[in-house]
């Protein structure tokens, strides 16, 4: 029934906030501008690993009336899955940040664009008042901004479409190196956030289900795993044209080709690039720029609205996981203001500290150390959760299979 389906739409698209979140996007580019078509197919993977996971978060509520599993020891557990937090939501503001000041032209600084970033507190707070279904809808209308503009820079490109399905379905990496293999891992880390798991099981509380009666609880997980695939397919697009983009147009080239190219340019940031033959390396501000350079104004501050879309989306998507988070593992009762305002600030400081210190042109190497943790902590993350659900014990007709 399409018009159940529509009734469970929501979460699964809230949930895929997280692979598109600006880290997510810096690292499709980067590893298309560094390894082509080479290693897309840890994209394609994601899909594949995270919907057996997503199928296993929604029977947690379900099955069980808990959205978190009471493991001990909680508070590791916790400051583990908050520097998670931390770490993804300084990509996410940053990432707002760059794209205000694009937009801008340069006149509002980075750190001015974090200070504007803290106002989605409030947004969040005022969407939220008026239920989940209005703040999904609103999710809804970010991601469709997204699939349009980085859609728009793909058919403005025009990547070689054999080149794309072999880096997707054909596992290689010829000549490949470190910089390489960093960007591979930085893929998993950067599109697999760890935090993002707990969001699922607890928004699938919105949709009220009788759990004594097994068909029900049944339908709903059926339901919610079928939206949840839908979801991630379509941000699996939106990766896909990042990366391909970038492939196309910026594999090989070096620091020379770019600046001859935007020297010929309108686009103010043209002297961005010196004239020498070092490998061209790009970020979500940078690339922004080498578009404009080579394809127009229109696709740098295309480029820029979708990256303010991701980021937008995903900061509050973080500040509600951050919440179920805090929630389930200190088991705090607080105010909903309350929650959100720690939970933000924890986030916020240090991201302040870096737009103070840092200039827009130098955060390359914040993202790939971000995305590198990521990785790190997705055991810390996955594992008590995929233990718990897989107990007859705890999850009686739901439990997994494994």
């Amino acid at each position: 029934s399409f018009r159940k389906l529509w009734a469970f739409t929501g979460p699964g698209f809230l949930m895929s906030i997280a692979y598109l979140d600006p880290g997510n996007i810096e690292s499709d580019l980067q590893s298309g501008a560094v390894a082509g078509f080479k290693v897309k197919d840890p994209i394609p993977t994601h899909g594949i690993i995270t919907a057996p996971w997503e199928k296993s978060f929604s029977p947690i509520f379900y099955g069980t009336g808990c959205f978190f599993p009471p493991q001990f020891p909680r508070i590791i557990l916790w400051l583990m899955v908050e520097l998670a937090i931390i770490g993804s939501d300084m990509q996410e503001v940053i990432g707002s940040a760059i794209a205000i000041n694009l937009l801008s032209v340069g006149k509002i600084p980075l750190w001015g664009g974090v200070l504007i970033t803290i106002a989605d507190t409030f947004v969040f707070l005022f969407l939220d008042k008026y239920g989940l279904r209005k703040l999904e809808a609103f999710f809804g209308f970010l991601i469709t901004i997204m699939a349009l503009t980085f859609g728009y820079e793909y058919i403005t490109v025009k990547p070689n479409q054999q080149n794309v399905l072999q880096g997707l379905f054909i596992p290689y990496c010829k000549d490949c190196g470190t910089p390489q293999l960093e960007q591979a891992v930085g893929i998993v880390g950067a599109v697999i956030m760890p935090h993002n798991m707990y969001l699922h099981s607890a928004l699938v509380k919105s949709r009220q289900v009788d759990r004594s009666n097994k068909r029900q609880v049944r339908e709903a997980n059926k339901y919610f795993f079928i939206e949840s695939c839908i979801a991630l397919f379509v941000s699996f697009i939106i990766n896909i044209f990042v990366v391909t983009v970038f492939a196309e147009a910026f594999f090989n080239k070096t620091n020379a080709d770019v600046s001859q190219v935007c020297a010929n340019s309108s686009i103010p940031q043209s002297s961005l690039f010196p004239n020498n033959n070092e490998t061209l390396e790009v970020d979500i501000y940078k690339g922004g720029v080498v578009l404009g350079c080579y394809f127009g104004p229109a696709a740098l501050y295309i480029w820029a609205i979708g990256i303010l879309a991701a980021g937008q989306s995903s900061t509050m998507t973080g500040t509600y996981s951050g919440q179920f988070v805090m929630e389930g593992f200190l088991n705090l009762r607080w105010s909903r203001f309350a929650r959100v305002l720690l939970t933000r600030s924890i986030a916020i400081t240090p991201t302040l500290f870096v737009a103070i210190f840092q200039d827009v042109e130098h955060l390359t190497g914040m993202n790939d150390f971000l995305n590198v943790l990521m990785s790190l902590q997705l055991p810390f993350a996955l594992i008590p959760v995929l233990t718990f659900t897989s107990l007859p014990s705890v999850m009686h007709d739901f439990a997994n299979g494994l």
